[in-house]
């Protein structure tokens, strides 16, 4: 792809999103919407294989069908109470239709079940902007419509997703497959505690987006696409393997890492709410995921590949390594002590 296109392309992403975290008119905020769309879908793509073009298709008509529902219930919206506002929706079905909307387009259970099959078919650098990227405009519209929405369904939605994020990723072995669950899961923690503590959504969004940046510029550098070459990732970078354990386990949510941060303030804003049995079906709901990042940790550190030469060690390739894996790292295991910090803030 030429760098001229490129530029554009992701400056349009970077633009639709801006405007829709911006706005404060329903059509403003569509309009973002769709520019994101529409940008991504010649990064899908620009790999010329048929799997892209049908992650491509798949996505387009799913996006379309969520912009197509964000604006029917803001159009009801607007002819119920005749205001185009983003924080005025008083309506029981407009707040329902725009719900399911933003369900479709994060990839919410029940509505989950293009994101596997659209980040299969594409390379790593698009699922990561899939992954991270796309989520923020609808994340954002949510959490300024997360004062009216249905806290009944969201609950409902929540726990779909973190049972389903967990037992989808169990049998996989495809990477991206697996991020893709993971993905749902974490989504399922933001959207349960987004009605009574949006801050707290805010800081899972932003752990979410650090461990699962991480995660895909690792699996970049050391071109892994499935457990079989994940497998023999020590052989070529053993210092980036290691560090690959330390996000998995973030991910997971074991402490001392960050991604313990998160579930921790979670449950415990939902037993403040007493909602003592959701906060231990979220919990053990996680365990499903837990397992199959141990497991992924495990096939890092403790298997090796059948080798037929004499040496132990492959030909390693220079690595051309930045300073933002490293950062993106430090910063998954270490923000466990600015908890204190953000109690007193929240």
């Amino acid at each position: 792809m030429s760098p001229y296109a490129l530029s554009m392309l992701m400056s349009s992403l970077a633009v639709g999103t801006v405007i829709t975290m911006s706005s404060h008119h329903w059509f403003l905020a569509w309009m973002g919407l769709e520019i994101n769309t529409l940008a991504i879908i010649p990064l899908m793509t620009k790999m010329h294989h048929p799997r892209a073009a049908e992650s491509a298709t798949k996505y387009f008509l799913t996006q379309a069908t969520a912009s197509a529902l964000i604006l029917f219930s803001t159009t009801i919206n607007a002819w119920m109470t005749g205001e185009w506002t983003i924080v005025n929706m008083t309506n029981h079905t407009p707040t329902v239709i725009l719900t399911l909307a933003l369900a479709i387009k994060l990839g919410i259970a029940p509505f989950h079940l293009w994101l596997p099959d659209v980040l299969q078919g594409l390379n790593m650098l698009t699922c990561l902007i899939l992954s991270t990227w796309q989520k923020l405009a609808p994340m954002a519209l949510m959490m300024l419509t997360s004062h009216q929405l249905s806290a009944n369904l969201l609950i409902a939605m929540a726990l779909m997703s973190t049972i389903i994020g967990g037992w989808g990723g169990l049998n996989q072995t495809q990477m991206r497959k697996i991020m893709a669950y993971s993905s749902i899961a974490h989504l399922g923690w933001m959207i349960l505690v987004i009605s009574f503590a949006p801050s707290l959504a805010l800081l899972n969004l932003l752990i979410y987006l650090v461990l699962t940046s991480s995660m895909f510029l690792m699996l970049m550098t050391l071109n892994s696409t499935n457990t079989n070459k994940l497998s023999i990732s020590w052989l070529k970078t053993p210092t980036l393997a290691a560090s690959m354990m330390i996000t998995l386990m973030a991910l997971g949510g074991l402490p001392p890492t960050s991604g313990f941060l998160p579930k921790w303030l979670i449950l415990q804003e939902m037993t403040k709410q007493h909602l003592g049995a959701l906060s231990a079906m979220m919990a053990m709901s996680a365990l499903l995921s837990l397992f199959f990042y141990i497991r992924l940790s495990y096939t890092i550190s403790m298997t090796s590949p059948p080798n037929i030469s004499n040496s132990s060690l492959t030909w390693r390739k220079k690595k051309n390594l930045t300073y933002v894996i490293p950062t993106l790292i430090v910063m998954s295991a270490t923000m466990m002590p600015i908890t204190p910090t953000l109690l007193l803030l929240n």
